[in-house]
């Protein structure tokens, strides 16, 4: 029996809910409005325009009478983004733009669709040497898992979030939940997050982290040993002796070999923790927010007894944290005992060039996800082809016009960097589910080989004819999307 619908109202197609919408209402995505009865796109479809440098005009000189068609762009500096374009849902729909257009001589068609993605998460990197909380414990937000903490890496802490489990796996809050934090980090947008026994921390795309209300100023220029090795020459003749305090690897200059190969003579320091190599200790201390990312707050903690064997009175020594944030200057007194003075001029210098060699902390927001049935149906009805053809290099994969690296093996598994896109890119479905854009760029003779839509293939000016659509200027970061690929399906 078909569906009937009550008056002034129309059922929305985009997405598995199949809202019922209206007059003048939205559907539950706030992404598709009744409009005098019409199903309408809410969000405008962006277009990029491509200027190959700031200052160049628009509109070049013409060198022959009849080059401008009147458009302040030409057809192949325009590139049809897949934000606000709408969606294939259900997966046999070809995709909602199919366009094309001719580009240095070349033929291209760009497929452009919004897609679902239940399959999809974020993957965070935290420019920070402070503990956030043990690996693979929760990160929640708003009281509710939504992913976790994975392997740290060099001067990172990294998280990893959503994911088809957290989306629908767990209870109705937890999904709702998971994608909302999802939607407002992949828009640039500021979340709070919890770490099961760790930190809280705020975090937004392309921006300095907040961890327990501190902001983070510098990422480390190195482990403890690294920054021995490259720091040694600058503290020789200045001290006897250097420990730089880390979390992972803390190093002390008289025992490294960048202190050996100097002639750096031993001074009998003791450090608490697991020797790895000379010069080099592991587990000074626990994870925590102090020094060196670890939990201290007194250096002299992670110090054993002096050698009298090889220790003497005065000895200058120097400790200091991998950021260079948090350094103290002792001397030893007649018993061998660390005793704090002031920090000497010619010491100054070089724990300023720790801090000056230690990048701004920021917060990398990477979008991934896996693009499957919907996407690929969308631009052929065999979609392996599609798959083959993107790890052939034939097909150019881009989320917003934005370039995105695609996973080796099986599938079409895409990471973007979300601050290279433009605002606002994603979207979201109630089930729930985010909605990103996603763009595929190839020659029309290979979108022929592969088995696309190519009834579907619309001219670029024909979509440009049809109504005005916001033009974005291309990030200048970024690679032109429509620039043509060297080779062929054919070659």
């Amino acid at each position: 029996m078909a569906d009937v619908f009550p008056p002034d109202t129309v059922r929305c197609d985009a997405c598995p809910v199949l809202c019922y919408i209206k007059r003048g209402q939205t559907g539950a995505c706030d992404r598709y409005a009744n409009v005098n009865g019409q199903l309408v796109r809410v969000d405008p479809h962006i277009l990029l325009d491509h200027a190959k440098s700031q200052g160049t005009p628009l509109v070049p000189f013409l060198e022959r009478e009849g080059d401008w068609d009147g458009q302040l762009m030409k057809s192949q500096e325009t590139f049809v983004t897949a934000i606000g374009a709408g969606t294939t849902y259900p997966d046999y729909k070809p995709a909602p733009f199919i366009v094309s257009s001719e580009v240095e001589g070349v033929d291209m068609v760009t497929v452009v669709t919004e897609g679902i993605f239940s399959y999809c998460g974020v993957k965070i990197k935290i420019d920070t040497d402070r503990h956030l909380g043990p690996e693979r414990n929760f990160v929640r937000a708003h009281g509710e898992p939504v992913g976790h903490v994975t392997t740290a890496e060099y001067g990172s802490q990294m998280l990893s979030l959503g994911g088809v489990r957290h989306l629908t796996g767990g209870s109705k809050s937890e999904g709702r939940v998971t994608c909302e934090t999802l939607l407002d980090l992949s828009n640039g947008k500021e979340v709070e997050l919890t770490i099961d026994e760790g930190a809280t921390i705020r975090v937004a795309a392309g921006k300095p982290p907040v961890v327990n209300g501190q902001r983070e100023e510098r990422m480390r220029v190195g482990c403890g040993s690294a920054t021995i090795g490259m720091f040694a020459k600058q503290w020789f003749g200045k001290v006897d002796d250097v420990v730089v305090v880390d979390d992972h690897i803390t190093g002390v200059l008289s025992e490294h070999q960048a202190g050996k190969l100097l002639g750096v003579r031993e001074t009998g320091i003791g450090i608490v923790g697991r020797r790895s190599t000379p010069g080099r200790y592991f587990q000074v201390a626990e994870p925590g927010t102090g020094w060196g990312g670890t939990n201290i707050s007194d250096p002299l903690t992670i110090l054993k007894p002096f050698k009298p064997k090889f220790a003497w009175p005065h000895l200058r020594l120097l400790m200091v944290s991998t950021t260079g944030e948090q350094y103290a200057y002792y001397e030893l007194d007649e018993k061998l005992r660390p005793v704090e003075k002031d920090l000497p001029e010619a010491l100054k210098e070089s724990v300023f060039r720790i801090r000056e060699n230690c990048e701004p902390a920021l917060t990398t927001v990477l979008f991934m996800g896996g693009a499957g049935g919907s996407l690929r149906a969308g631009v052929t009805e065999n979609p392996v082809r599609l798959t083959d053809s993107v790890k052939r290099k034939l097909t150019r994969v881009t989320c917003g016009g934005a370039p995105a690296y695609i996973w080796p093996g099986g599938g079409i598994t895409f990471m973007v960097d979300v601050t290279r896109m433009p605002e606002n890119a994603f979207g979201y479905v109630p089930t729930p589910a985010l909605v990103a854009p996603i763009e595929f760029t190839l020659k029309k003779e290979d979108y022929a080989l592969l088995g696309g839509h190519v009834d579907f293939v619309r001219p670029l000016v024909e979509v440009l004819a049809e109504k005005e659509r916001p033009r974005l200027a291309s990030m200048p970061q970024n690679p032109w999307p429509l620039k043509p690929f060297a080779g062929s399906s054919e070659s």
